[in-house]
């Protein structure tokens, strides 16, 4: 029996335009939103229906979605993702609910991997 393949669970818009982005949003879906403040930054927390979670974060460049793919060992999948070639562009951080990095590959993009805590 094969192991799951790991899901996403989380997908992130980056933006250097939340509030535009949160309005576009919630009126062509009708998602809810909720701004959330963490450590001083406004995240915007987005219900996009189904089992996947979403958000809205501020950044200083085009707009992109990025996928956060949920994995139970990070540090194995990190070892693993460098070996395959991959760089990494925001290495594992721990955060109130669970730890996060954000992989790159010049033929995917950046990719994110999230381990909650249990």
């Amino acid at each position: 029996m094969h192991e799951a393949a790991p899901a996403i669970a989380h997908l992130e818009l980056r933006t250097h335009d939340a509030g535009r982005a949160e309005a576009f949003l919630r009126e062509l879906f009708g998602w809810r939103s909720e701004t959330i403040r963490l450590a001083g930054q406004a995240y915007v927390a987005l219900a996009v229906g189904g089992r996947i979670d979403g958000g809205i974060a501020e950044a200083a460049r085009p707009a992109s979605w990025l996928p956060y793919v949920e994995v139970t060992d990070i540090d194995a999948l990190v070892d693993r993702a460098r070996s395959l070639g991959a760089g990494v562009a925001l290495p594992v951080r721990e955060g109130p609910v669970g730890w996060r990095c954000v992989l790159v590959t010049e033929a995917t993009g950046e990719v994110a991997l999230w381990q909650p805590k249990r």
